[in-house]
């Protein structure tokens, strides 16, 4: 069954008086949401404010933030989790729920929407639920019906069951819906009887008629209507109810390794295993907290998962107690498992990779997801091209087989290299003395020079100037690497420029 909530407003001020919000339209300002007290006067989407103001002068009013209300509709829809993972929104304020194979767990479709109109209602907001075998059913009851409380339509009576509602239920646009009107057909019944193409023949455009006949269509099951969930259905979870309300520490973390230990378990059954893994806490107030945490290999071991956790587990605070826990399995992928060589001399590799992405999946849920790095070697032969940073992901490179011999090079570049002032004896020569980050300093021996010319085939390196790197000592015996960025008299810019890049151990 699918279940659209449709129309969730503003709560209104209180004491409860007319209350409106407008927004600017060509003719000025209109209505576009009214409070039960308003609408009890007469006054209905849109109607223009000033005509509301002529039948009720002391109606309140403030102008609608679309923005907000949009934040408001997506935080709404991820509290939705509780009742089902696939979750889409239903024009600017609706959501629509595909809740297939998840009503049993809540007690059938009848008490789950019963729960829901509870909780939004404890909540303050104003709603309406319909359940239908199509979205576009669902979302004419949650929109056309009459009746206060959850409109269930069973499977298969979608013509008969919205032949009464208006069909402005249909989502339609306000010209189609002006248009049949005009026409006399204000039910969606109506529209059952007429031939489709003395409809279609009707309207000013084959689009506008082509949307109407979609539309009503999909809402009788006639065409499909896929949903453009907000975020995908995760492949694996697990839930775990709970009778009584968690409100302890200790109780989470039970909570947590009994659904990890069912994950892992339904993970192994199908040789999958999981490399995001998010953790819910569903209070019994209505809120919730998540925390999540990666792995850089897909896993499916429960203690490994487990101690990931553990480093984030504070994050979740029972409030006034916890009824329902959650674990998702998302970047699901292949896994197999291969037995450990008896000795080092059997092995494949000097390297035990599952050990190594256990380490760094330890240390990233401390760190954080891009603390472990790795620096790989790249084809360039400017020092800092020759190597290139990327996130470790649970595979270590091979070497490169053949990397072109080059001069000693520093343990440490610096990034970016820093310029320094240079007393050479020559304009072409070492540099007898420098000056770096302030402080004089007297060369006593020089190596070099090792020329390292720019790429020229590259974009980015038109107009470089040729290096000059030399090797120097200071008198205390501390090495640097320094280059001249630059010849004289090359006809590319003024006088070379001095900098370090490097300091050797």
């Amino acid at each position: 069954m699918k279940s659209g909530t449709g129309k969730p407003h503003v709560a209104a001020p209180k004491p409860r008086q007319p209350f409106v919000l407008l927004e600017s339209g060509a003719a000025g300002l209109n209505v576009v949401a009214a409070n039960a007290p308003a609408r009890a006067q007469g006054i209905t989407f849109g109607l223009k404010f000033t005509d509301a103001r002529a039948r009720l002068p002391s109606l309140a009013s403030e102008d609608i933030d679309r923005a907000a209300d949009a934040a408001a509709l997506t935080t709404l829809a991820k509290w939705m989790i509780r009742y089902t993972p696939l979750i889409a929104l239903d024009g600017i304020d609706g959501l629509m729920l595909e809740t297939t194979g998840c009503a049993h767990l809540h007690g059938g479709e009848a008490e789950m929407a019963a729960r829901m109109t509870a909780r939004l209602s404890e909540d303050g907001i104003t709603h309406t639920i319909g359940l239908a075998g199509t979205p576009g059913a669902a979302s004419a009851l949650a929109r056309g019906a009459q009746i206060s409380g959850p409109n269930i339509l069973p499977n298969g009576d979608e013509q008969a069951g919205l032949a009464d509602l208006p069909v402005t239920a249909l989502r339609l646009s306000s010209d189609a819906t002006a248009l049949l009107r005009r026409f006399g057909l204000t039910r969606i019944g109506q529209l059952y009887g007429i031939d489709r193409k003395a409809l279609a023949r009707r309207f000013r455009s084959v689009r506008q008629a082509d949307a109407v006949l979609l539309r009503l269509d999909q809402a009788l099951g006639l065409r499909v209507e896929p949903l453009d969930p907000l975020r995908p259905a995760p492949a694996y979870s697990a839930r775990l109810p709970c009778p009584e309300p968690i409100a302890s520490t200790d109780g989470v973390l039970e909570g947590l390794r009994r659904v990890t230990d069912t994950l892992c378990a339904d993970l192994a059954a199908l040789g999958q295993g999981a490399r995001l893994f998010a953790f819910y806490a569903f209070r019994s107030d209505g809120t919730a907290s998540s925390i999540e945490v990666s792995a850089a290999r897909p896993v499916r071991s429960a203690r490994h998962i487990l101690r990931l956790f553990h480093e984030k587990i504070d994050a979740i605070d029972p409030g006034f107690g916890i009824d329902l826990l959650l674990i998702q399995a998302r970047r699901t992928g292949p896994m197999t498992e291969t037995a450990m060589a008896l000795s080092g001399d059997l092995a494949t590799s000097d390297t035990d990779e599952i050990a190594l992405s256990a380490l760094a999946d330890r240390i990233s849920a401390k760190l954080g997801e891009t603390a472990i790095t790795l620096h790989q070697p790249a084809h360039s032969h400017v020092p800092e091209r020759r190597e290139r940073r990327i996130i470790y992901d649970g595979k270590l490179a091979p070497p490169i087989a053949h990397q072109p011999s080059m001069g000693p090079r520093p343990l440490r570049l610096l990034d970016p290299p820093e310029p320094v002032t240079v007393l050479a004896e020559v304009p072409d020569g070492p540099p007898l003395s420098f000056v770096w980050r302030r402080i004089p300093r007297k060369v006593a021996r020089a190596d070099g020079p090792e020329r390292i010319a720019p790429e020229w085939w590259k974009l980015e390196e038109k107009g470089a100037r040729a290096r000059d790197y030399y090797r120097v000592e200071d008198q205390s015996g501390r090495r640097y690497w320094l280059y001249r960025d630059g010849l004289y008299d090359d006809g590319r810019g003024g006088p070379p420029i001095w900098h370090v890049h490097g300091l050797f151990a």
